[in-house]
């Protein structure tokens, strides 16, 4: 999905909390779903943000793209560390496709941070639905929002900052003409 969805790991939790599923299996296979779902994402992104985008917004994150496979090993440990944080990461991937980065350069990395990140929220997420009744009240709390917010800050900073401008003249810039 090109645009923020329930994360995969509430899914995989509600199917081994439902059906009683083995924790590493379901996490095995929602890994891998995840893995072949930012995969295809990342495929088709390149044609989709080629008809909604303008040329110079697409040449921005291509652009960005290409700071992003400069820094080698640093790159991938940051790719690690923001799978680790509990934000989306399809902003990740629609950059990387956008940028027409090569699906395997980010997905070990990925791999790592996802099934690291996921097997922790998979065993908090089983004791809470022990738990749930003393849960229920904080499903509007001030983390969901802060999630949610953090969401679309990192969409809105993805498709509405001047990259370039930023990067090669260390100038701030808001482009919000960006769709064609």
């Amino acid at each position: 999905m090109p645009f923020p969805f329930l994360p995969a790991f509430t899914i995989m939790l509600y199917l081994q909390v439902k059906y009683g599923l083995d924790m590493w299996a379901v996490l095995g296979i929602g890994v891998a779903g995840s893995i072949l779902g930012r995969y295809i994402l990342t495929l088709y992104i390149p044609h989709l943000s080629a008809k909604v985008f303008k040329p110079a917004k697409n040449a921005d994150v291509q652009f960005l793209g290409e700071k992003l496979k400069a820094k080698g090993w640093r790159s991938q440990a940051a790719i690690v560390t923001y799978s680790l944080l509990p934000l989306p990461t399809t902003p990740l991937f629609l950059a990387g496709g956008m940028a027409r980065i090569r699906p395997l350069y980010i997905i070990p990395a990925f791999f790592v941070g996802k099934l690291t990140s996921d097997s922790v929220a998979l065993s908090m997420g089983g004791y809470a639905a022990k738990n749930l009744g003393s849960l229920r009240a904080s499903v509007f709390s001030w983390q969901s929002i802060v999630g949610l917010s953090a969401s679309l800050l990192l969409l809105f900073v993805l498709l509405f900052v001047d990259w370039r401008s930023l990067i090669e003249k260390k100038a701030f810039r808001l482009d919000f003409n960006i769709f064609k």
